[in-house]
């Protein structure tokens, strides 16, 4: 049986089960995550996530064991100036994401996108405003960390709002379909998952871009021939030999005013893989990739001045896989690095001067990811194949390399969604024998057992686990 015919029946079913027609609309839609899998967005302060069911964004609050709607989409929608249908086809990467709603710091308010309008909702009372209303759509919206501006990106140029006063500042004015500011281009999220192109410092005043210069990446000629008439739908992309986009990394006052470039060497023929403020706000770290991606050198940008050292180089006679299995500590003398230097990757804690202080996790096995840091507690949670390399497990580690244990208890596949505080998580498990389930679990012992149910196929209960190690 095909792939295709597969998931042609199982909308039949679905479609049949609810009473409605199955229609070349209903094959071909995009369709979000389920609530079920782990795509919700945790409130700042740990106790509530939020997460879209059918036209409205909901909050389940973790402690009541309370559902309540947010908002209604269907009002925004109406309200936004809907964008004027594209001439040609859209070739952005599918791996881009791009939040249609996130919490505000303080967690009192939530930015939600809407046909490419952005509105600021009010979480306690429902009550939202329109903070833009173009018939060009606000791409990759983010709120800074104070909540006082939302940035986001119009065609090839970044944009800041500031929301009390309604003041748009244009940050870029250089951008065109071959230079790209805050915008990645098509070969990033495929080949190193990259999902955006721009950061907010932490304290809100400025904000590190990526640029792209693509004007030297081969053209493909692509041709739609669905339409009544024929339409050249050209696409900038690099075959293997070619040049790949030209990147450099800036920085630039929220305010508006000229960009800092950092100087990370030569970047022809490099990749930028990641950015990352850190905690102070004062520096960036980027990891600057060759193209063979073999060699991997991590490097600290002064962000006023431009100038940057290196911090650790990794290095592989075959190829390095670059991960998002890292942090940068609040402590601002730290930071977990992992690597599969010894064959498989495992967690280590460094010095800020680039010095490794110990090993975390060891042995015939890898981390696959890291769910969450507690600073405070010195505690690493991480998802690794120490059961076995055919399952996905929870577990944790403390920053002395000691006390490591499991967490998750059943068999099988484990996508775990913590929460900032790393007080509760969401557990989405499944198995060869057991069908998908979800749990959100406090962390602390002695909590009763609850249960969320986001949709009636779904249902979801709360468990409990030891904090102390």
């Amino acid at each position: 049986m095909s792939r295709q015919f597969t998931c042609l029946l199982a909308l039949a079913l679905a479609a049949a089960a609810q009473k409605r027609p199955v229609t070349l609309d209903e094959v071909t839609a995009t369709r979000s995550p389920r609530p079920g899998g782990c795509a919700i967005h945790w409130a700042p302060d740990g106790k509530r996530f939020a997460f879209r069911e059918g036209n409205s964004i909901w909050q389940y609050d973790v402690q009541s064991k309370l559902k309540k709607e947010i908002v209604s989409l269907v009002p925004l929608r109406q309200k936004a100036v809907k964008p004027s249908p594209a001439d040609t086809f859209d070739w952005q990467n599918r791996r881009v994401a791009e939040s249609r709603y996130q919490w505000s710091g303080s967690g009192a308010e939530m930015l939600v996108d809407a046909e490419g309008d952005l509105f600021l909702v009010n979480v306690e009372s429902g009550e939202w405003k329109q903070l833009t209303a173009t018939a060009e759509a606000e791409r990759d919206p983010k709120l800074s960390p104070d909540g006082r501006r939302v940035a986001f990106r119009r065609r090839e140029d970044l944009y800041c709002l500031d929301i009390a006063n309604r003041k748009e500042t244009r940050l870029t004015s250089d951008g065109s379909p071959t230079l790209l500011n805050g915008q990645l281009d098509w070969v990033y999220p495929e080949e190193l998952e990259l999902s955006t192109a721009y950061w907010w410092s932490p304290d809100s005043k400025r904000i590190a871009y990526m640029q792209f210069d693509i004007s030297r990446e081969p053209v493909f000629p692509q041709v739609d021939l669905l339409s009544a008439r024929p339409r050249l739908e050209p696409e900038y992309y690099p075959k293997a030999g070619d040049p790949n986009a030209e990147v450099r990394v800036g920085v630039v006052a929220a305010a508006g005013g000229p960009t800092r470039w950092m100087d990370l060497g030569e970047t022809r023929g490099f990749l930028i893989a990641r950015v990352d403020w850190l905690p102070a706000g004062q520096g960036l770290a980027v990891q600057r990739l060759n193209r063979i991606q073999n060699r991997l050198d991590l490097l600290v940008a002064d962000a006023s001045t431009g100038a940057a050292s290196l911090l650790l180089h990794e290095q592989d006679p075959y190829w390095i896989n670059v991960s998002d299995v890292y942090r940068f500590l609040k402590d601002g003398n730290h930071f977990l690095w992992s690597s599969e230097r010894e064959g498989f990757r495992h967690l280590y804690l460094y010095s800020m001067d680039g010095k490794l202080v110990r090993a975390l996790t060891r042995g015939e096995w890898e981390v696959t990811e890291l769910a969450g840091v507690d600073e405070a507690a010195k505690t690493v949670y991480y998802v690794s194949t120490a059961q076995s390399p055919l399952e996905r497990q929870l577990d944790r580690v403390g920053f002395n390399g000691k006390h490591a244990a499991r967490l998750s208890r059943t068999p099988g596949t484990h996508t775990i969604s913590m929460s900032p505080d790393c007080e509760y998580y969401l557990d989405s498990a499944s198995s060869l024998t057991t069908p998908p389930s979800a749990r959100c679990i406090p962390r602390t012992a002695g909590r009763q057992p609850c249960t969320w149910k986001p949709t009636a196929r779904q249902p979801m209960s709360c468990g409990s686990y030891p904090r102390k190690l």
